[in-house]
C-alpha cells in the first residue's frame, strides 16, 4: 500500500436480507484479487451489530493516562495531535487517521492493533485482523500474507505535508462488531510492505493512539 493512499475494495457486497429471519450474508463477487489471501466467510450478524471505534489524542511521553503516546519523540514528537476513525459502510469498514504536527514532508507506516496502548511499545500486542493468524504472537508478528494483508488488516500509512499534517485512509471489506482493534500504531517505516516477503515488517513502533468504541 502506498502511504496516504485509499484503497477502495469491490470484491464483496454488503450483506443482503435473505429469508424471513433478515439474516445477514456476505456475497461473493468474481475472483479473489490475491490467491494467497484467505476467503472472506459468510458473516451472520444476529446480535451483534457493527460499532463504530474513535481515538483522539496528543501525543506525551508513555504514562497510565494518555490516550496517544510517543515512544520516539524524535520522529513522533511531544504534542502531534492523531485522530482515527473506524465506520461501518457499505462496503465494510472506512478507516481514516489524521495527524497534525509530526514530522514534515515523511511517510509513515501505520496499523492497527489489538491492545490499548501502554507504558511500552509492545502493549499493543499484535496486528489486528479479521481472520487471526493463529501462528502470532507479540514477540512474532504475523507474517503470512494470508492474513497480513490490507483485506484482512487495517492498514493506514500517512504521507505529511511541510507542516507535518497528513490523513491516512482506506476501506476494509468487514465490519467491526464483538472484537475491534485497541489501538492505532505509528511505525519508523515510511509505508507498509505488501509482497509476501517482507509481508507484516512494519519497523520499530514510534507512537501509538488508544481506541474506544462509540
Amino acid at each position: 500500500m502506498q502511504p496516504g493512499s485509499d484503497r477502495f475494495h469491490t470484491g464483496w457486497r454488503w450483506p443482503t436480507l435473505v429469508g424471513l429471519g433478515a439474516a445477514l450474508v456476505l456475497m461473493p463477487v468474481g475472483q479473489p484479487s490475491r490467491e494467497l489471501r484467505i476467503p472472506m466467510p459468510v458473516a451472520w450478524y444476529g446480535s451483534s451489530k457493527p460499532v463504530v471505534v474513535f481515538g483522539s489524542g496528543t501525543l506525551t511521553m508513555p504514562n497510565s493516562t494518555s490516550r496517544a503516546i510517543t515512544y520516539d519523540p524524535d520522529l513522533a514528537p511531544i504534542g502531534a495531535a492523531m485522530t482515527a476513525t473506524i465506520i461501518p459502510t457499505s462496503e465494510g469498514s472506512r478507516a481514516q487517521l489524521t495527524v497534525l504536527g509530526l514530522l514534515p514532508n515523511r511517510s509513515y507506516a501505520v496499523a492497527a492493533y489489538n491492545n490499548r496502548c501502554g507504558p511500552t511499545a509492545g502493549a499493543s500486542g499484535v496486528r489486528f485482523q479479521n481472520h487471526p493468524d493463529p501462528a502470532a504472537t507479540p514477540s512474532a508478528p504475523s507474517i503470512n500474507p494470508r492474513y497480513a494483508n490490507p483485506d484482512n488488516e487495517i492498514w493506514l500509512d500517512v504521507r505529511t505535508d511541510a507542516s507535518g499534517a497528513g490523513t491516512g485512509a482506506t476501506t476494509v471489506p468487514f465490519v467491526l462488531t464483538d472484537r475491534v482493534p485497541g489501538s492505532i500504531v505509528v511505525h519508523d517505516q515510511t509505508h507498509t510492505p505488501e509482497n509476501a516477503a517482507q509481508a507484516g515488517n512494519l519497523g520499530a513502533r514510534i507512537a501509538c493512539l488508544t481506541l474506544s468504541r462509540r
